[in-house]
């Protein structure tokens, strides 16, 4: 057999296996479980770590201060020092009535934080004496029902933490091409079902949507057990799981983010800044990751046209049914997304780049310029 069509074979045998018992990562079935109103509504803190987001709070703040919850709730906005109005545009946008809300502004960032796990650290602090905490992100805009779908959910099925995948912005070209591709990728990296599966050791959270149990986070040593991550929203479902708690992340249907990312570079950005964070800084996972995304997403169409090309028949039927696979479990996801199926074909090409912005976040990362967000590198 040629080198090719080994290749062929065994990327096509990865695509079963991921396909067939990798955690059914492709479905997107996984939503909030039942939740039928609970006898006492608990009382609930949403605490919004935020810096220099006036452009899309006008677009997110008031759904949160909108929300019909049966219980005591407020809102806590942390002004992670803004250099754009951002908490005296979100104090004005309070006066407009709905859940209480206070505006306040943490001391200055020390060492060995992130601006946004201190800011968050901040908003639990003034939240009080709260059941539980909505941790969100200043440009998720949330559906008038979520808290109290949220808790009823945590309710009805002792959950400590809750979290949903919001639905991501796909208006301009680059955002339709890569967006889906985040998700998707994010589900393989920590397939839901495994991450919802009491005892297992996979676990995950969406930082722009999760409620967690007061609890619970005091349990796992509060907000300052994870005080550096980059990729806190992960880091912190490990540190519930990890103590003890029950934890569940699905896809939303009631939180969007409306933040924009116009052109490929946003985008870019967005990847690459905690990318090589995932990868634990590690060369070694580095090189297998690059490795794996070529074995997995570019052989298969290389595989195909090559085949044909040579007359290798072997090799075009096993790239091709490698493809196949491939865009056939990405279906479910762009239609999540309100995208063609045929859409699906072009996954190679966002895999690619996707590859790309993972070097480039290694690069950056080497040259003192790691996960930069908003004038801070860490």
């Amino acid at each position: 057999m040629t080198l090719l069509l080994w290749v062929s074979a065994l990327s096509l045998s990865a695509w079963v296996w991921l396909v067939c018992c990798h955690g059914l990562f492709w479905r997107t079935d996984q939503r909030l479980p039942s939740r039928p109103a609970p006898r006492r509504w608990p009382s609930v803190a949403v605490v919004v770590p935020a810096r220099d987001e006036a452009a899309v709070l006008p677009l997110s703040l008031p759904g949160l201060l909108g929300q019909k919850y049966p219980g005591t709730a407020r809102v806590v906005l942390v002004d992670d020092h803004s250099s754009d109005g951002t908490g005296a545009l979100a104090a004005r946008l309070g006066d407009g009535g709905g859940l209480p809300l206070t505006v306040a502004v943490p001391p200055a960032l020390p060492a060995g934080w992130t601006g946004k796990l201190w800011a968050l650290r901040h908003g639990v602090e003034l939240a009080g004496g709260a059941d539980y905490l909505l941790l969100t992100d200043a440009d998720i805009a949330h559906g008038p029902s979520l808290l109290a779908d949220l808790v009823a959910a945590a309710e009805a099925n002792r959950l400590d933490l809750v979290s949903q995948m919001a639905r991501l912005r796909v208006a301009t070209g680059w955002e339709r091409l890569v967006v889906p591709a985040f998700v998707y990728f994010f589900a393989q990296l920590y397939p839901f079902r495994w991450s919802n599966r009491p005892g297992a050791r996979t676990a995950a959270a969406a930082g722009g949507c999760t409620l967690v149990r007061r609890s619970a986070l005091e349990r796992a040593g509060g907000v300052a057990a994870i005080r550096g991550a980059v990729i806190d929203d992960v880091s912190l479902a490990r540190a519930v799981k990890r103590t003890g708690g029950r934890t569940w992340l699905g896809l939303a249907e009631q939180a969007d983010s409306v933040r924009p990312y116009p052109h490929l570079a946003e985008l870019w950005r967005m990847v690459s800044r905690s990318a090589y964070a995932q990868l634990r800084h590690s060369p070694v996972l580095l090189a297998g990751t690059v490795a794996g995304l070529a074995l997995v997403y570019l052989v298969p169409p290389v595989a195909l046209v090559a085949g044909v090309a040579t007359g290798s028949t072997g090799a075009a039927v096993l790239g091709g049914a490698a493809w196949a696979l491939m865009a056939g479990s990405y279906v479910p996801m762009l239609r999540y997304y309100g995208r063609p199926a045929p859409a699906a074909l072009l996954l190679p090409f966002t895999a690619g780049l996707y590859l790309l912005m993972t070097v480039d976040s290694a690069v950056q990362h080497w040259r003192g310029r790691g996960a930069a967000w908003k004038g801070r590198t860490y």
